[in-house]
């Protein structure tokens, strides 16, 4: 029997991010779920090499990966709608775990034991889905400067409102702080300043 669970994951370069918003640089969620993958893993390294967490930076970054399965079902619901109130959005989370569920159900049964605690996100530990949702919004406060950057203000309000996320982050948790004082800033640099700086190393 064909299994349809790739070709659903397949699907998440067909859908877009910031739906309701302008922006300069399109995004899809293939990309953002690679980059969250990446930062994700790294703020699990920080944590266990700096501040002596025990965590495995290689399931955060599968986690990440997959954190965003159920939008190939039903796509990408605006932050604006989706916790427009609170009722709203518990009834989106329903929607989401009825997606997660079918992705798990896609994989052949003998697969989906092991993929379950990563695709439905209410059976991924907490503590590696605190890194997952701090990396989310990383990744997004990254993609407002972006878009600053091209002089796009559509992102002010974003920018503004991942900061307070932000600084109560850094206080829970001290990798995220170290992230961004020394990945960040680089993040919206030219190619040339880039080039630049890394000859000067």
């Amino acid at each position: 029997m064909q299994s349809t669970f790739l070709a659903w994951m397949f699907r998440m370069p067909l859908i877009k991010r910031w739906a309701l918003m302008f922006c300069v640089k399109p995004e899809n969620v293939a990309e953002h779920s690679h980059q969250v993958a990446i930062v994700a893993h790294l703020l699990a390294v920080i944590k266990n090499e700096k501040f002596n967490g025990d965590i495995n930076a290689d399931k955060v970054a599968t986690i990440a990966l997959y954190h965003e399965a159920s939008e190939t079902r039903f796509g990408d619901i605006v932050s604006p709608t989706k916790y427009a109130n609170p009722e709203i959005a518990r009834e989106f989370k329903k929607i989401e775990y009825i997606a997660e569920k079918q992705c798990l159900e896609s994989l052949p049964e003998e697969f989906q034991a092991m993929f379950s605690d990563i695709i439905v996100q209410d059976n991924v530990d907490e503590q590696y889905k605190k890194i997952v949702k701090a990396a989310d919004i990383l990744v997004a406060y990254i993609k407002a400067l972006d878009e600053l950057n091209h002089q796009n203000h559509e992102f002010d309000h974003v920018k503004e409102r991942l900061e307070l996320k932000l600084a109560t982050l850094k206080l829970q948790m001290p990798e995220v702080e170290y992230f961004m004082s020394v990945f960040l800033k680089s993040c919206s640099a030219t190619v040339d300043k880039l080039t630049e700086v890394q000859t000067k190393k």
